[in-house]
């Protein structure tokens, strides 16, 4: 079991940095082991459905993704094919609380990447899914949602509390 972790918030110069990739011997290493344990358990205990380790001080290509069917852990996530067609949600994000704006992401996306054990995988994803990696692959190089939204809103706190 991992632990949790603090997650960085913006503005911390820290977000804006472009993570570097890691070697398939790092993927393996007991410390990052731990790192994926400690961010899957990070994500869960603030209700997250996806997160990337520069949210968390770490500047290395790496996002946990926790889905229907359960969590993967992507290294040096890369898309290779996007559709054409685009949809506009809302999306927020951790590392920018109380903020939520409407997003355009491409509706259909393939993304290769290693698995925890090294393995080169592919996905194809649809949805929220889609939605999701794109999401936290923009956050591998120093892009927050905000710098794409649309009708950028912030909660105030009673509509926290409604929702409680």
């Amino acid at each position: 079991m991992g632990k949790v972790l603090e997650i960085l918030i913006n503005p911390d110069p820290r977000l804006r940095k472009t993570a570097r990739e890691l070697d398939k011997d790092e993927v393996t290493q007991p410390e990052t082991r731990q790192l994926c344990a400690d961010m899957f358990e990070t994500m869960l205990k603030q209700d997250g459905i996806g997160l990337a380790a520069p949210q968390i001080g770490e500047s290395v290509r790496f996002i946990v993704v926790n889905t229907k069917d359960g969590h993967i852990f992507l290294f040096n996530p890369k898309i290779t094919k996007k559709s054409f067609l685009k949809d506009w949600d809302e999306e927020g994000c951790l590392s920018v609380p109380m903020y939520f704006g409407e997003v355009k992401r491409n509706r259909f996306i393939t993304c290769c990447y290693l698995d925890e054990n090294g393995q080169n995988r592919k996905i194809k994803a649809s949805g929220l899914l889609a939605r999701v990696l794109q999401h936290e692959i923009d956050h591998l190089d120093g892009i927050l949602f905000i710098d794409k939204a649309k009708n950028l809103k912030k909660l105030d706190e009673a509509e926290i509390r409604e929702d409680d």
